[in-house]
């Protein structure tokens, strides 16, 4: 679970976000970029990274209200084990998925990023998790989340392959789980997939 000091860095910069793409005085506004500036800085140093790092992550700030970022992901079980790619960014590993794009439903997303991760065509058979991720134990983040997890089959079988954004990809138990990539995926995502796909959960967990 993330920090109190990058949670309320977090949400000040949201507010200061939303509050400029509404502002029509130039007197608040001038107020509101001094605000966000601070908010920005707060980031920086929370993250140990350059200010233009966080700008960077937040290219549409103040362009509209603000809102978490979705990010969809999808377990594929067969037999004892799961399905998880190898991320090119970090060497770790993590369910497939990623960022979800407009013009697509959430299940439409984890289809694709299952296909272009790992090479599998699959069906989104049901969600069985959805996470604020700052209150998961990820690795922190400047940027908000909503992980949507989805329980997915594939439609045939093929051997899985790497994308353009994976190194790697194979099934693994749980007690035999390589390093994961903690911005992704944690333990807990990959527990309550199977608790899932064995009926031991029959409601989409949420916190």
């Amino acid at each position: 679970m993330e920090s109190t000091w990058l949670a309320q860095a977090k949400r000040l910069q949201a507010l200061a976000s939303t509050a400029l793409h509404f502002c029509k005085n130039e007197f608040d506004r001038e107020h509101l970029e001094e605000i966000a500036q601070i908010a920005h800085s707060m980031l920086a140093q929370l993250g140990n990274v350059p200010l233009e790092s966080i700008t960077g992550l937040v290219s549409d700030f103040a362009q509209r209200y603000s809102t978490p970022l979705i990010d969809v992901r999808g377990a594929v079980i067969e037999g004892d084990r799961i399905l998880l790619v190898r991320e090119a960014t970090d060497g770790c590993w993590a369910l497939p998925g990623g960022f979800a794009d407009v013009g697509l439903s959430a299940a439409e997303n984890v289809i694709k990023e299952i296909h272009e991760e790992a090479g599998l065509t699959v069906t989104a058979q049901a969600l069985y998790s959805v996470t604020h991720k700052a209150k998961g134990l990820y690795t922190p983040d400047v940027r908000d989340f909503y992980k949507l997890y989805f329980l997915c089959e594939r439609t045939y079988q093929s051997a899985p392959t790497a994308g353009l954004e994976t190194t790697d990809v194979g099934f693994f138990r749980l007690d035999e789980l390589p390093p994961l990539s903690r911005g992704r995926t944690i333990e807990s995502d990959l527990e309550a997939a199977f608790a899932f796909h064995r009926g031991e959960i029959t409601q989409t967990l949420f916190d």
